[in-house]
């Protein structure tokens, strides 16, 4: 079942000035903005989008998107991830698709060796090697850096003057997509409780007919759905989010020098800053 939800109209010298929270079609979407800043204000609509796969979008939620302010989608998936769910985009406009699979952190990945041959000898493999949360976002974080720090770059470049917002997203758009999201928010000046409560609302939205069908699915290869395997397949605990936040406190001293130590230039965090004020 998809939202009921009214399309979204915009005019062109409007664009990312209104808070778009639904797109028909889609479970985990959102702007982030209006999340609380240290400084006591909140981070800047129409920026930083994030969500679950495009492939699932139907007609009104192509009209929706095509209504906001984003202009760059940016794809954290696998090939073999796209290939199976490929994204829908309206054809009204010009997007910019960018793909920036990070490997850390998919299910896919994590489990294809399972899939692929489904024996009860690499079933239980799979089932041992389960990270938690926690250990599969340090991963992310520890091999991607120079990932996320070209979408901090996209975002510090948006402008209002067209439709250049940044959506990102993964599959469940918890994951890939959360770390993502969290270390951008929090290098950007938003507070760190607000950040993992932005993480957090995922498992939220997820709950129901996508979570249920995403444990459907694994449990049709041959998967038991444990405790460890539902939480990672479907949960968003606030400590998991906290952790990897937590491992750039003690690596990097935060986010932001996690990002400047990947790659990203002062004048580039001063303008990601800027753009989400």
């Amino acid at each position: 079942m998809v939202p009921d939800v009214a399309p979204v109209n915009l005019s062109t010298s409007t664009y990312g000035r209104r808070k778009v929270t639904m797109i028909s079609g889609l479970y985990n979407f959102r702007d982030t903005g209006g999340t609380a800043r240290s400084d006591g204000g909140t981070t800047a609509v129409g920026v930083l989008y994030r969500s679950d796969a495009l492939n699932a979008l139907d007609t009104v939620g192509e009209e929706q998107v095509a209504g906001t302010s984003i202009g760059v989608v940016v794809d954290f998936r696998t090939p073999q991830e796209r290939e199976a769910a490929p994204d829908r985009l309206p054809e009204t406009r010009t997007f910019r698709a960018v793909e920036l699979p990070i490997l850390s952190g998919n299910m896919v990945a994590l489990m294809q060796d399972a899939v692929s041959n489904p024996t009860s000898e690499t079933v239980a493999e799979a089932m041992a090697s389960i990270p938690t949360l926690g250990e599969l976002y340090v991963d992310i974080l520890s091999h991607s850096g120079a990932d996320l720090v070209r979408v901090a770059q996209m975002v510090a470049a948006v402008n209002d003057d067209e439709p250049t917002g940044v959506l990102v997203h993964c599959t469940a758009g918890k994951d890939r997509t959360g770390v993502a999201v969290a270390i951008i928010l929090e290098a950007a000046g938003a507070a760190r409780d607000a950040v993992v409560a932005d993480y957090a609302q995922s498992q939220a939205n997820l709950a129901g007919p996508w979570a249920d069908g995403m444990l459907h699915a694994m449990e049709s290869f041959g998967f038991p759905i444990t405790p460890a395997l539902q939480t990672l397949a479907t949960a968003t605990p606030p400590d998991a989010i906290s952790a990897a936040l937590e491992w750039t406190d003690e690596h990097h001293g935060g986010p932001a020098n996690y990002l400047l130590s990947a790659g990203l230039t002062q004048d580039e965090l001063n303008r990601l800053r800027k753009r989400l004020s």
